[in-house]
This record gives C-alpha cells, structure tokens and sequence, in this order.
C-alpha cells in the first residue's frame, strides 16, 4: 500500500491556485480563496483522542502511529472481545479507510454490555482518526460510523411485566 500523502499546505496551495468561472462577470465562486481546513488534533505525545458512546457504554479512545496494537482496558481485542463479530465491529474504521495496522489504540470503556462496549469502540476509534486525519472524515461518515447510534432500552412501565410486555392473560 504505497499511497502517496499529500500535506495539508500542499492541498491549499492546489485550491488556493484553482480559477474558476462563475457567472458572465467572471467572477468565481465566493469563499473558495478563503476556505478553511480541518487541522488534526494531536496532542504532546502524538496521540489523537476520541468519545465514543451507545447503548450505556462510553468509551475513551486515544490512537497513535504503531503496529496495529490494541489495549482495552489494559487488556488485548482477543481477551476483552471474545467473539469474533465483536471484534470485526471495532476493526471496521480501519478495514474502510486502509489504515490496519498503522496505528495503535488505547482505549478505556466502561457500562453497557460487550455489544454496546463494541459499538462504543467504533464509534470513539472513528472520532480519533478523523482527529488525526481530518480527511477522512468523508470516508467514515459514508459509512455510518460517525453517527452516535442514540437508540437505547425503553424503560420498564408500572402495570407491565417489562417495557411494553403485559402479564399473562388468565380467563380464569
């Protein structure tokens, strides 16, 4: 994968030296001169840091260039995730954006059960890389991973065995 990356000065000297033809006046589309660029985020240690929620679980995670090492609560993906589809669910963001194996995550999480801690991964690990490359945020809001999913569990209603189920009918 030997892709070329551009620097963020490069793609405003491309766009700053782009005309464009507007209207009969010749004039170009207003703002482009001036557009402004998301900067990364990344703090003294080189990391980019990342919230991610859903369900009752949250999830704090922190990602640097690496080896593809991963630390969830001081513990490995394979010890913390048992499951495999769990563990297919936080490597999403990397597998979409190319990026496996380039970084390593620090992550700490804690309510919820395992989907919902999951789910949390995700959607904290695709905050931080968009923090640590601000383009691709395109490519992770495609497909769905910088939306916080904000469905939940309905509460339990008084004069019900749960939130919608009744108790058993009995005739007699």
């Amino acid at each position: 994968m030997a892709e070329e990356r551009t620097s963020l000065a490069d793609l405003k000297d491309a766009l700053a030296g782009v005309q464009t033809s507007g209207d009969a006046a010749g004039d170009g589309i207003p703002g482009l001169a001036e557009a402004t660029f998301a900067e990364p985020t990344i703090d003294e240690f080189g990391r980019s840091y990342g919230t991610g929620r859903r369900k009752d679980a949250v999830a704090r995670v922190w990602i640097k260039p690496g080896v593809g090492k991963f630390s969830i609560n001081g513990r490995t993906l394979d010890d913390y995730f048992a499951r495999p589809t769990l563990r297919q669910i936080i490597v999403e963001p990397f597998n979409t954006t190319n990026r496996a194996d380039q970084f390593d995550v620090i992550c700490t999480v804690s309510g919820g059960g395992l989907s919902g801690q999951a789910g949390a991964v995700r959607h904290g690990l695709s905050r931080a890389l968009v923090n640590f490359e601000p383009g691709l945020r395109p490519a992770l809001k495609h497909a769905g991973f910088m939306t916080r999913d904000s469905r939940v569990v309905e509460r339990k209603k008084y004069g019900k065995a749960k939130a919608r189920r009744s108790f058993q009918f009995s005739k007699r």
